[in-house]
């Protein structure tokens, strides 16, 4: 008991170190943060990260943050950059180096090429001293915090250098005004991205849309019904104004003898729900769950009919 005790005591101890560098996070914002931010908003190409070990792991996170919300990012590994890589580094770029000592001697070709083509270097470093201070133009130097280990294995370092690169992100997302949607456009795939789906995107529209003129008779709605195989049809009128929808349902309700010579006004139902094309997909989704319904029409403000959404076009797309 008392060996898992010690576990518990040691797991604390280190969350509260990296909390203690966190804590002098706050203390760190000045004018050199200022001016790394500055500079990759007039950044003209890209922001290329590098770092080596576990610093190059946290390299990667920030440029795939980076790359995400609106900074175009992408990690280069600095073994790789020695040997070729180097040339998708262009003096239209910003280029940021985290190393925790920064003497790390795989980013020194990095450095040299950066020197040679005056493509600014942001360091994000943990000692004052060092080499990739002194090449930085402009150097990220973190609180001297200690790690949360006897070994001085990366741990409190790593979290400030991840934490930092959230900052800078997050900076450039409000400088940049970058929303739900510009991030919707950066994650069409998984839950992310089908949040932000618009119904302009999924709906059906020109010849699959299903639609009966407000003159026609029921036979005619229903051939047109079986047709486009969604289970209704819109009723418009001669400016394709919608002015009533006929579902399978609807006919169920109103079958009797010579129903198919009945003109579709009779039977439709007025002032069906609708929806904007610029609406989210998942509201419409919801709305048509709220109503126990299978289809949304998508209209202007007019009421003119743009398209038609249908809940399985929303479940294949993700949108749930």
């Amino acid at each position: 008991m008392q060996e898992k005790n010690s576990y518990i005591k040691s797991a604390i101890k280190t969350i509260e170190t990296e909390i203690s560098g966190l804590k002098a996070l706050l203390e760190f914002f000045g004018e050199e943060y200022v001016k790394a931010i500055d500079l990759i908003l007039n950044c003209k190409g890209r922001v290329i990260v590098s770092g080596m070990g576990k610093s190059g792991h946290i390299a990667k996170k920030i440029a795939a943050t980076f790359a995400s919300t609106g900074t175009p990012s992408f990690f280069i590994h600095p073994g790789e950059a020695s040997h070729g890589d180097l040339g998708m580094v262009t003096n239209q770029d910003v280029v940021i180096l985290l190393s925790n000592s920064g003497e790390t001697k795989e980013l020194k070709d990095i450095i040299y090429y950066c020197k040679r083509f005056s493509i600014p270097i942001i360091g994000i470093i943990r000692r004052l001293e060092s080499e990739l201070t002194s090449a930085s133009d402009i150097a990220l130097v973190l609180p001297a915090i200690a790690e949360a280990n006897l070994v001085n294995a990366p741990t409190t370092s790593t979290t400030m250098m991840l934490a930092l690169g959230d900052a800078l992100a997050v900076s450039l997302i409000d400088a940049r005004g970058f929303n739900k949607e510009h991030f919707g456009v950066f994650h069409p795939g998984g839950k992310l991205g089908s949040n932000f789906i618009k119904v302009k995107d999924l709906m059906r529209s020109g010849n699959d849309l299903p639609l009966t003129s407000q003159d026609c008779k029921l036979s005619e709605a229903l051939i047109e019904m079986t047709k486009k195989c969604l289970g209704c049809t819109g009723i418009v009128d001669q400016s394709q104004k919608l002015i009533g929808i006929i579902t399978d349902g609807d006919i169920r309700r109103h079958i009797e003898e010579n129903m198919l010579n009945k003109n579709v006004a009779e039977i439709m139902t007025k002032n069906p729900l609708t929806v904007e094309d610029n609406s989210l997909a998942v509201e419409a989704l919801a709305l048509m769950n709220q109503k126990s319904i299978t289809s949304l029409f998508v209209v202007d403000q007019e009421k003119i009919v743009k398209g038609i959404i249908h809940i399985h076009d929303c479940l294949k797309s993700g949108v749930s």
